[in-house]
């Protein structure tokens, strides 16, 4: 039975290239701009705090570059940023480098249009072949090949949140497999397919949970996946409600946004990964010590 199960192991895993070294979503300026949003302090206010002009500093929103090093610690304190934590964006700071073979049945699924390149997620359990998808990104295709590369059955689509990038593929994904069943938190999803609190579901050996995250939108949710093979990390799907270094904005409130993050996210297992909507894999671990929205 041993070799047996090993010729199918064999059989269906890939040999599945390590995700590409990306960008920050947020560089320094972008992480300027938002914490500006977040406290309505003036551009006037910051650039004084800053010690740069005001077109150096919108220069340096726009750009994350800038020809004068600017005063942070000042300017984060305006702002309501850990000053240390800001500083180690500045310098460089990024996430390690995730290697997936813990995960073996994880797959981080990443396309781009409209200038704005979203991450969407494929997980499965490797004896039933059963799959489920976290958001859909752009594009359907790249999706559909993983399946079919797989051998997998497509049973649910989880939705972190109902912004374009995130579901702009949905309704090819319903075409082409129209049995799938939805997951969201949305308002105005069918009662069916609407999320409730505590609810858990099995995908073979692993157990998902969803865990509520609004600020960035109302719909927010964060879906936790556990029970993985070799007691590897938990794995949580976030959408926008955190990325490495930086958080979504607080389109519904910024206050609740990161209240949610510290309590359903933070709340996890240090080595959790963190699976964000935009940008780098990171870990909770790596979050706390380093996200400058975050004390």
């Amino acid at each position: 039975m041993d070799d047996i199960a090993s010729k199918n192991h064999e059989q269906h895993s890939v040999r599945w290239p390590q995700p590409p070294r990306v960008n920050l979503e947020d560089h320094l300026g972008d992480i300027i701009r938002r914490a500006l949003d977040m406290s309505n302090v003036s551009l006037e206010a910051a650039a004084r705090a800053s010690g740069l002009t005001e077109a150096e500093l919108a220069a340096l929103e726009e750009s994350g570059q800038t020809t004068r090093i600017p005063s942070l610690a000042p300017l984060a304190a305006l702002l309501g940023l850990h000053a240390a934590k800001l500083q180690r964006i500045a310098n460089g700071w990024f996430p390690a480098d995730k290697d997936l073979s813990a995960w073996r049945e994880l797959r981080p699924i990443t396309t781009t249009a409209q200038g704005i390149t979203v991450n969407c997620y494929l997980i499965w359990d490797e004896v039933s072949r059963e799959a489920a998808l976290f958001d859909t990104g752009w594009d359907a295709e790249p999706i559909l090949k993983l399946l079919t590369e797989n051998q997998l059955q497509l049973r649910h689509l989880f939705i972190t949140h109902t912004h374009e990038d995130h579901i702009a593929a949905l309704g090819a994904i319903r075409q082409q497999l129209p049995k799938v069943r939805i997951h969201s938190s949305s308002k105005n999803a069918p009662v069916d397919q609407r999320n409730r609190a505590n609810d858990f579901i099995h995908l073979g050996s692993l157990r998902l949970t969803n865990r509520a995250t609004p600020g960035h939108a109302e719909d927010g949710t964060t879906y936790v996946v556990g029970t993985w093979a070799e007691d590897a990390p938990h794995v949580a799907i976030v959408g926008d409600a955190i990325f490495a270094g930086s958080i979504g904005r607080g389109n519904q409130s910024w206050d609740l946004a990161r209240q949610k993050v510290r309590e359903q996210i933070f709340s996890l297992p240090p080595e959790t990964l963190i699976c964000p909507g935009h940008g780098p894999l990171t870990t909770v671990a790596e979050e706390t010590e380093h996200n400058p929205f975050f004390s």
